[in-house]
C-alpha cells in the first residue's frame, strides 16, 4: 500500500494504544460495540460510562479530541433522523418547550444518538490509532476470508484515486458555472456521480485484467 493512501483517519503516534496489536483492538471494538447495543436504553448512566471510557482511550492515545470530533460529521444523517423521530413517532405525547413530542420517539431518538455516537467514536478511535495495513493484517489473523480482505485493501488503496477524480470533476463543473450545492444543479451533480461510478467500475475491470495477466489466482503474490 503506497504512502499517502488510507491515512485520512490515522493519527500518527507512539502511545500504547497505537502499539497494541491490531487484531486485539478489532476484537475489543467488536465486543464493546455489542455491549453498547445490548445495553437497555433506559440505563442512562451506563451509556455515560461507555462514552467516558471511549474519551479516556482517546486521551490515552494522545489523539486530539477535535481530530475525532471533526470526523464525526459522518453521523450527521443519523442525527437528523433522530431529531425527527419524536415528531413522527406515535404513542403518548409530552410537552417539551411548547412542542408536542412522542415519548417513545424521544426514547428511540436518545438510544440512536447515544449508541450511534459511542459506536462512531469507538470506530474512529480504532482508525486513528491503527494503520490501514495493520487492520488488514489483523483481519487475516482473525481468519477473515481472504477475498473480503483483498476487497477492503483495494477499497483503501483506490479511495484517494476516486476522491481525486471527484475533485477534478467538481472543479470542471464550477468552471462551467455549475454549483453542486445548489438544488438547481443537482441533476448535473447526479450525472457527474453516475459518470464517476462508471469510470471507477471500468478502472476496476482494467486492474483485474492486469492482475490476471500477472498470474493472479485469488490470493496476493509477494
Amino acid at each position: 500500500m503506497g504512502a499517502g493512501h488510507g491515512h485520512r483517519l490515522h493519527y500518527h503516534g507512539h502511545s500504547r494504544v497505537h502499539r497494541a496489536p491490531a487484531h486485539r483492538k478489532l476484537v475489543v471494538l467488536l465486543a464493546f460495540v455489542l455491549l453498547v447495543v445490548a445495553t437497555p436504553r433506559e440505563w442512562f448512566w451506563a451509556h455515560a460510562g461507555y462514552a467516558a471510557l471511549v474519551v479516556g482511550v482517546i486521551l490515552a492515545a494522545r489523539v486530539p479530541l477535535g481530530y475525532i470530533a471533526r470526523r464525526m460529521v459522518v453521523e450527521v444523517p443519523f442525527v437528523v433522523f433522530a431529531v425527527l423521530m419524536p415528531f413522527v413517532a406515535t404513542g403518548p405525547r409530552t410537552e417539551v418547550l411548547g412542542l408536542s413530542l412522542s415519548e417513545p420517539g424521544l426514547m428511540a431518538a436518545w438510544a440512536l444518538l447515544a449508541k450511534g455516537t459511542i459506536g462512531v467514536m469507538s470506530s474512529l478511535t480504532l482508525a486513528a490509532t491503527t494503520e490501514p495495513a495493520d487492520v488488514l493484517d489483523g483481519l487475516r489473523r482473525l481468519r477473515m476470508p481472504e477475498l473480503i480482505v483483498q476487497i477492503m485493501a483495494f477499497m483503501i488503496r483506490y479511495l484517494d484515486v476516486v476522491t481525486a477524480d471527484l475533485g477534478r470533476m467538481v472543479v470542471a463543473m464550477r468552471s462551467r458555472g455549475v454549483d453542486p450545492r445548489s438544488p438547481r444543479h443537482w441533476p448535473a451533480l447526479a450525472r457527474t456521480l453516475g459518470a464517476l461510478f462508471i469510470r471507477s467500475y471500468e478502472r476496476g475491470e482494467r486492474v483485474h485484467l492486469a492482475m490476471l495477466s500477472r498470474g493472479y489466482e485469488g490470493a496476493p503474490r509477494s
